[in-house]
């Protein structure tokens, strides 16, 4: 009888059907990542993350996604703060067009760019004239980082900002706080965790971008050739390389992963 009674709840309820979908579908990510980690020459590993090409690509990622992360949040905070709060005609369309990058194939998302700040597109033209030249540059990167991952923090933070509610800004503003006050004393902290899960999906999708940045801002090593770029080139020529870099990028990747679940179990944890 005991045994009856504790199956389901082990189970959680579920059919088996749904448990066995759950593990082909937990294998359907995990196998390819191991056999990733399997084909990686070890030994070498050292060797092939610090040459010269290698360190240039990952230092040229990191400073480049710091830089877009940061924009996303100068950006992304009052974007996501307006969409939550702020009741104007055309709100949806809005959103729809702030979330387009997370759909839109990322060298669609490059195109777009082009075709706007190049330097024969539809600002890109008039900043040529002026002496500003963006695409095929390091702006370009960042450029292009922000553009795919600023839809993350957005959500992020616009999802907390409607959950949050707008009691605790009442009270102090009922208090005779002015409205950048409660901002930074009550609206901000009460975010702090979603602001710490967004920026960190952000940084990852920057850290990873491919297709926008090899279209707006080409392959040029040391200027805009990103580790993703390094990696798909060092494909053809040295397979052992690659394997090698992309077994870094998966790391950061688990780490930011790590921190974010964190944060959604802090978040719900205090809700």
């Amino acid at each position: 009888m005991r045994s009856s009674t504790t199956q389901p709840d082990r189970l959680a309820g579920l059919p088996r059907t749904v448990l066995l979908l759950a593990v082909v579908g937990a294998l359907f990510v995990a196998v390819p990542v191991l056999g990733l980690l399997v084909e990686v020459p070890w030994s070498r590993l050292p060797a092939l993350l610090t040459s010269e090409a290698s360190l240039a690509a990952l230092g040229l990622s990191l400073r480049t996604s710091a830089a877009a992360t940061a924009l996303c949040l100068v950006l992304g905070v009052p974007l996501a703060l307006a969409l939550a709060r702020v009741r104007l005609p055309g709100r949806r369309v809005v959103r729809t067009l702030v979330l387009l990058p997370l759909v839109l194939p990322p060298v669609v998302s490059g195109l777009a760019l082009l075709t706007t700040l190049g330097r024969t597109g539809l600002l890109g033209a008039h900043l040529e004239a002026a002496g500003i030249s963006i695409a095929f540059s390091t702006t370009a990167v960042v450029i292009a980082q922000t553009f795919v991952s600023l839809p993350f923090l957005v959500l992020s933070v616009e999802g907390a900002v409607r959950t949050a509610g707008t009691r605790y800004e009442t009270v102090a503003a009922t208090l005779g706080a002015r409205p950048g006050t409660v901002l930074r004393r009550v609206t901000l902290p009460l975010l702090l965790p979603a602001l710490g899960t967004g920026t960190a999906l952000a940084f990852a999708r920057c850290l990873g971008e491919f297709g926008a940045t090899l279209t707006f801002a080409g392959s040029l090593q040391g200027v805009t050739r990103t580790l993703p770029l390094e990696i798909y080139l060092q494909r053809e020529t040295d397979p052992a390389a690659a394997l090698a870099l992309a077994v870094l990028l998966l790391a950061v990747a688990a780490v930011i992963v790590l921190l974010t679940q964190q944060g959604i179990v802090r978040r719900r944890s205090r809700t």
